[in-house]
């Protein structure tokens, strides 16, 4: 099973979305038994909060749906995950010094997968929840072939069973 946790700053907007569009085309592909995907926060701003409203219309107008409350990541979920995926240069930053600079190997800002670096947009200061979305659908979608191309034994043994 691969873990994948996606984060950002409250975990009610942009890391929740990362987490439910990531959810929706693993489960189009086939591929749910083989993923644990979550999402957390780098503060404990929001914690217990569901999805931000506007993020949630946003998410409802493309079909997507899930239950959940925000939290805050913790040394150990970074250890338990494969891929710690983060949405912002701060986000980054947040997560290293919780680890100590360890564990860099398995922490990736979401558009690095489509060959950038730069930042997903940040709907809570911008209100722009569309552009959000946008980034990160093409994250995911980006992320999720790089995982078929690096994982592809593991994701294979779950197809054949």
């Amino acid at each position: 099973m691969i873990k994948v946790i996606f984060v950002c700053l409250g975990n009610i907007c942009r890391s929740p979305m990362a987490e439910f569009i990531f959810k929706k085309m693993v489960e189009e592909r086939g591929l749910k038994l083989s993923f644990d995907i979550d999402s957390a926060a780098t503060s404990c701003y929001e914690v217990g909060n569901p999805v931000y409203p506007p993020a949630k219309a946003v998410l409802e107008k493309h079909g997507i749906s899930g239950f959940h409350r925000a939290r805050q990541i913790t040394k150990r979920d970074v250890i338990n995950s494969d891929y710690v995926v983060v949405m912002d240069s701060s986000n980054l930053l947040d997560v290293l010094r919780l680890t100590g600079g360890a564990f860099g190997e398995r922490i990736f800002k979401l558009l690095s997968f489509t060959g950038e670096e730069r930042d997903v947009a940040d709907p809570w200061y911008s209100g722009n929840f569309d552009r959000a979305y946008e980034d990160i659908y093409e994250g995911c979608r980006c992320f999720l072939e790089y995982i078929l191309k690096e994982k592809k034994d593991a994701i294979d043994y779950d197809l054949r069973h």
